[in-house]
């Protein structure tokens, strides 16, 4: 009997199926197997390896080294690190972040990577900096990069202050910061950006020995100087169009423009708290009615509240009910009402506000002093007189404290928006001495900060010489902090030369930016990305400085080493691109990239790595994806 076609098909289905199966049975389970001796050859040789570094890392330790990180916390990013590392047919690998400490800097380990160098395996010291196994002078050849070997001593009024304290308490203050960590440091404190390859090169390659102070005058007059420190004072001001503030994105845009405008020209501080208190008109013409504006409530309680927070660094909430009611009287004429155009309001001096138009406000200024206002006049102006006065105890203290906050991670009255007499200053002779500076310059923003930024107390090295858990406090070294979300990722997209993407979930033509657009000028809180809300951009919803959150997370740490975004920026971007083009040679390539991303050339011992790393795209790729990854490049040191 001929089978029919239907049959033979089956039948030919059935062969094959028989076969795969065979096959499955022959091949599988011989490949399971080598993958599971694989996975554990590999588990024992990292085991072998993470033990060894720990014993290098103890017996490097001295004794004084090993009691001021005995309690230090570390993160560990090999737990976090992506588990589909680049496959190679050469023999190197790839870099590794080896840890994250609290007590300083941890310079990306290359330590598993072949350079052809006989030198011993480096380990993390405990001082965070990567040295060779009993090798003390590559140990100093890598601090020597973060101090400088110039002597310490006074440049003005700041360090009078403050080395007066560390020497009656004893403590010993750290060197001065090298040029590398002065370059870094100053860009990012005045402009929020890093130096490029070109600026870092010409600063370091100036012998001029006034060139700090020359570079603090140029940076003072940069536009980043006006969008990074406009951003800190709308975070302070809650510039924000959407919910809980309600700002509206057009007068958003234009408050941001105001204040920046400020900045900018260098408004009197006084002239610039007084027009905010005082202004009257619409949201859109007249942007400084906006600080009233941007509150969770136009109660004249909780308007006291926000200008005791505001221009007074005081939690008004933690006041006697008769001293914030006293307070609030100023503010009981201010009225709001809306226009014919959209979602504009005037803010203005209503006298109608009360039981009778013609009565006096009588009010209480904090200090006690009972104020009487006439009828028909605004009382805001009192208050606002009283307040600027230069015998005030809060208004320059709590503006000072703040830019100190800003410059050094700590205030001087720490949190810098809580002062009480049960929380002191640390230093009141600096508080006092900064307060007076600032009042007998006219209130003068920029020349607050040169003072500051030109003492030698800016300006010491990170690293700590004497592991006091409480120097810190009395500023006696530079205390490493994460750098603000929009920091770095303008940084990513400078070096990579790439651009991100910010939205808004108002549909408005206000909300929509440019490519180009530097988180660090975003005009609106409301205005994010996926990045900003990881790396812990403040809401703008209260105005205090604990809404900002710099600690670095696991989740921030798997976003740098395992993202796409990350990953993408660094290959399709054409940073890396221009910088083998430019290159003529491996070793002037590594250059490059240590000047980009970390401001400065690489050491002796890092160029040994870096040249291997740098003879092909996908090397210096990774080269550059380790460096983003280090302390060094994510922490303002």
């Amino acid at each position: 009997m001929v089978p029919s076609r239907t049959l033979r098909v089956r039948q030919r289905k059935h062969q094959h199926q028989m076969i795969v199966r065979l096959l499955m049975f022959f091949t599988v389970p011989p490949l399971l197997a080598g993958a599971v001796v694989w996975a554990i050859a590999q588990a024992r040789v990292e085991t072998s390896q993470r033990v060894e570094a720990n014993n290098a890392v103890e017996a490097s330790r001295s004794p004084r080294q090993h009691r001021s990180t005995k309690n230090s916390q570390a993160i560990d990013r090999e737990s976090v690190r992506p588990k589909t590392d680049r496959v190679s047919n050469n023999p190197r690998e790839t870099p590794r972040v080896r840890g994250v400490r609290e007590s300083g800097l941890t310079v990306v380990d290359l330590s598993g990577v072949d350079s052809g160098s006989t030198d011993t395996m480096p380990a993390v010291t405990s001082t965070g900096f990567t040295a060779p196994q009993a090798d003390e002078t590559h140990q100093q050849r890598l601090v020597s990069v973060y101090e400088s070997a110039l002597p310490l001593h006074g440049h003005n009024s700041v360090d009078d202050a403050v080395f007066a304290k560390l020497f009656k308490l004893g403590i010993e203050p750290a060197g001065l910061c090298s040029d590398e960590v002065f370059l870094r440091r100053v860009y990012v404190d005045v402009t929020g950006t890093l130096p490029r390859a070109h600026e870092a090169r010409a600063f370091l390659r100036d012998n001029d020995e006034q060139k700090r102070r020359k570079l603090i005058d140029k940076l003072l007059e940069t536009e980043e100087y006006a969008d990074y420190w406009a951003m800190k004072w709308c975070d302070i001001l809650r510039v924000k169009a959407e919910f809980p503030i309600n700002l509206w994105p057009n007068a958003a845009q234009a408050y941001h423009r105001w204040i920046r405008t400020a900045i900018r020209d260098n408004l009197p501080y006084d002239q610039f708290a007084k027009e905010m208190l005082t202004a009257s008109g619409s949201n859109f013409r007249t942007p400084q009615v906006n600080f009233y504006r941007a509150m969770q409530s136009k109660e004249p309680e909780a308007i006291a509240k926000t200008v005791a927070l505001t221009f007074m660094a005081t939690r008004a909430d933690k006041w006697p009910a008769e001293k914030l009611s006293g307070m609030s009287q100023f503010f009981t004429r201010v009225g709001f009402k809306p226009t014919g155009e959209w979602k504009e309001e005037i803010v203005y001096y209503d006298r109608r506000q009360g039981d009778n138009t013609n009565a006096e406000v009588v009010g209480v200024f904090p200090t006690g002093h009972v104020e009487r206002v006439p009828g028909g006049v605004d009382p805001r102006f009192a208050f606002a007189d009283w307040l600027i006065q230069e015998d005030n105890p809060w208004f320059a203290r709590a503006y000072v404290n703040r830019v100190w906050f800003w410059l050094f991670g700590r205030g001087i009255v720490d949190p810098p928006d809580d002062v009480r007499a049960d929380n002191p200053a640390t230093n009141r002779e600096l508080l006092n001495v900064l307060a007076k500076e600032l009042v007998s310059s006219g209130y003068d923003m920029k020349q607050l900060l040169r003072l500051v930024l030109n003492s030698s107390t800016y300006q010491l090295s990170c690293v700590d010489q004497v592991g006091d858990p409480h120097a810190a406090a009395y500023f006696a070294s530079f205390v490493p902090r994460r750098h603000d979300a929009e920091v770095l990722i303008d940084a990513i997209c400078q070096i990579t030369q790439t651009t991100e993407t910010y939205m808004s979930i108002i549909p408005e033509p206000f909300t929509f930016l440019p490519r180009r657009q530097r988180a660090i000028a975003i005009p609106d809180g409301s205005i994010t990305s996926s990045f900003l809300e990881i790396f812990g951009r403040p809401p703008r919803d209260t105005g205090m400085h604990s809404e900002r959150n710099n600690e670095l997370t696991a989740g921030q740490s798997l976003h740098l080493l395992n993202s796409n975004h990350i990953r993408d920026k660094l290959k399709k971007g054409n940073g890396l691109k221009m910088i083998a083009k430019r290159s003529i040679n491996t070793t002037q390539k590594a250059e490059l990239v240590y000047l980009t991303i970390l401001s400065r050339y690489p050491s002796d011992d890092e160029m040994l790595i870096a040249n291997t790393w740098c003879q092909d795209a996908a090397g210096t790729r990774e080269l550059a994806w380790a460096l983003i990854n280090s302390d060094e490049f994510l922490f303002q040191h």
